[in-house]
């Protein structure tokens, strides 16, 4: 067991939260990251132990650009307010991993620099891809250049070059030495190559115990990437895309089949396959601008805490706000706030308090972050498993539907379980759970012996009520708009997975479901009969969606994408052909 086995992270873009500005003038230090520091006591009070901060070397702009790998960005501060804030995470149980943009520089890094002076005669030409001198760019540097998705701002590395690989490394030692992280996100690991990321791994495992390797890949078989010789961890957006969409389209049959597909993945083992779950990050629009209804933020949350995987949060999502991607900019979805605004989130915002009891449920839980998954319940609304390590247990209820749903599931502990979020309990004497879950709520059963936090208010009502109380949420530069049009666009664009029939009951148990297929006709036998076949073409429309989504995120980094770009993406629904366009980035 590592460290990152029981991780629950809180994910920051530094550049964003502290106002930094958006171009870097290399003229003076601003001491930015130390107002950072009050967060770190929030972040463990909402009951994380992981901070996921980058990019935070120096760069020109939003900071994959990187300038020198060895530097705090100017705009932030300097190496000792890195090693000291690093070191306060350390003091109060945070662990700490940076962002490693380890596929392409900026154009003012040092190698990229001295070929623009000395040309041919530079030792460093074969550090870039494709480097042409007979070439030409925007710049009119009198060469051309390999760079990363269509972008000259960003010069690829050519990973091939053992210079490279052993200067990379090097860095990656610095890292640890001089600010003592604990681990790295690979920056864009899906077009990284594999020989350059085992040579990455090897590092790491000499470096520091336990030292943990993450890649951004979007999607493709994980595996590929998680292994003893290559990754730790990668991005789970599979599920991200599953969580949200399966919402909205009250659909749980999408989001299972994910879960299943990706066990199957890691080889049916809890820990074969510990992906990074997140339903928002700095490239994405929050989870709550995305949400259709907005209270289905609270059944959304407790599945990312409760699948399979290693939970994240971005920050500012736990209070709520909204962010939409911008025409011109990713700005919106990394915005400045100041923590004082929030500063009685735990008492009177309900997502806050929501977060919180999900951060101390899997903390008390280690089935939470070591158990199997097992399957109890399925329906489009409904969605109920269990998490299994050694003798503890740990059963997860769900429901998407607006009316409330009386859940009677099996519970594999005897005794008394309590739902760590509403606090009732419930006798597992015959081996069974019976639990009413409000509409658009749910709740973590574990057994009573294990919990014993105070219980938090997670019905629809409640949630609703605080949305509307604007001093719930501080003005901000930060979209308030629950419903918006272009929300609607993309969710006509993107093709949605059918939704299966299912039986219409306000108690159901995993018998009953299979009874009623021989009792109620065809409605019930349509509703398992075509599971399978629903579940398969849901996750495979799942999957064409969420490449389109992530082309349309690499095109927006780069510039303005038009209407006709953006149609001809979402005409493109050919999984290789969306496969081999996100590789050209």
């Amino acid at each position: 067991m590592a460290w990152y086995d029981e991780a629950i992270f809180y994910h920051i873009y530094p550049l964003g939260l502290t106002g930094a500005p958006m171009e870097n003038s290399y003229d003076k230090i601003e001491h930015r990251l130390n107002t950072l520091l009050p967060w770190i006591t929030h972040i463990k009070e909402i009951g994380c132990n992981a901070l996921y901060i980058g990019p935070l070397f120096e760069s020109v702009g939003h900071g994959y650009e990187t300038t020198d790998y060895k530097k705090l960005d100017s705009r932030l501060g300097d190496n000792k307010d890195l090693t000291d804030f690093v070191a306060e995470c350390h003091r109060q149980g945070i662990r700490v991993i940076l962002d490693g943009v380890f596929n392409h520089t900026g154009r003012d890094f040092f190698a990229f620099k001295d070929i623009r002076e000395n040309r041919e005669r530079s030792p460093y030409r074969d550090w870039y891809c494709n480097v042409n001198f007979g070439g030409n760019n925007e710049y009119n540097d009198g060469f051309s250049y390999e760079n990363w998705g269509g972008y000259n701002l960003l010069v690829k590395l050519n990973q091939h070059n053992p210079a490279v690989r052993d200067y990379i490394c090097d860095v990656i030692r610095f890292w640890v030495s001089e600010f003592d992280i604990d681990g790295i996100r690979l920056d864009a690991a899906d077009v990284l190559d594999f020989n350059y990321m085992q040579a990455l791994r090897r590092t790491a495992n000499e470096v520091k115990p336990d030292f943990w390797l993450m890649g951004e890949v979007i999607h493709g078989d994980y595996i590929r990437w998680v292994n003893e010789g290559t990754l730790h961890s990668v991005t789970n957006y599979h599920l991200h895309k599953a969580l949200y969409s399966g919402h909205n389209d009250h659909n749980f049959f999408e989001i299972a089949h994910t879960v299943k597909r990706l066990y199957e993945m890691g080889g049916n083992k809890p820990d074969g396959l510990k992906l990074y779950n997140f339903v928002d990050n700095h490239d994405v629009e929050r989870i709550y601008t995305k949400l259709n209804n907005k209270a289905h933020f609270v059944p959304v949350h407790i599945l990312m805490y409760t699948l399979p995987g290693i939970p994240s949060i971005y920050y500012g999502s736990e209070f709520g706000i909204e962010g939409r991607k911008e025409k011109f900019s990713d700005a919106s979805l990394r915005p400045a706030l100041s923590l004082e605004d929030f500063g009685d989130a735990l008492k009177t915002n309900p997502f806050t308090r929501l977060i919180a009891a999900l951060g101390k449920a899997r903390q008390q839980s280690k089935a939470l972050s070591y158990g199997d998954y097992r399957e109890l319940l399925l329906m489009n609304r409904q969605y109920a498993f269990s998490r299994t390590a050694g003798d503890e247990s740990a059963v997860i209820t769900v429901n998407n539907d607006d009316n409330p749903f009386t859940f009677d599931v099996p519970a594999s502990s005897g005794g008394t379980y309590i739902g760590a979020l509403s606090g009732k309990q419930v006798s597992a004497d015959n081996g069974r759970i019976t639990v009413a879950i409000a509409g658009n709520s749910g709740d973590i059963w574990l057994p009573a012996a294990s919990f014993c936090d105070p219980p938090v208010d997670v019905t629809a009502a409640h949630m609703e009520s605080c949305t509307e109380n604007t001093s719930t949420f501080p003005p901000q530069n930060i979209s308030s708009a629950k419903n918006v049009d272009t929300e609607k666009q993309e969710n006509d664009s993107v093709s949605q997975a059918p939704l299966a029939k299912e039986p219409h009951a306000e108690k159901a148990s995993v018998n009953s479901v299979c009874a009623s297929t021989s009792k109620t006709g065809n409605a019930g036998e349509a509703a398992l009969s075509d599971e399978a076949a629903t579940s398969n073409e849901a996750f495979e429309k799942g999957v064409i969606a969420g490449l389109q989504e992530a082309i349309l995120a690499r095109m927006e980094k780069n510039g303005y994408v038009t209407d006709q770009m953006r149609q001809d993406v979402y005409n493109n629904v050919h999984h290789d052909s969306l496969i081999n366009w996100i590789k050209s980035f």
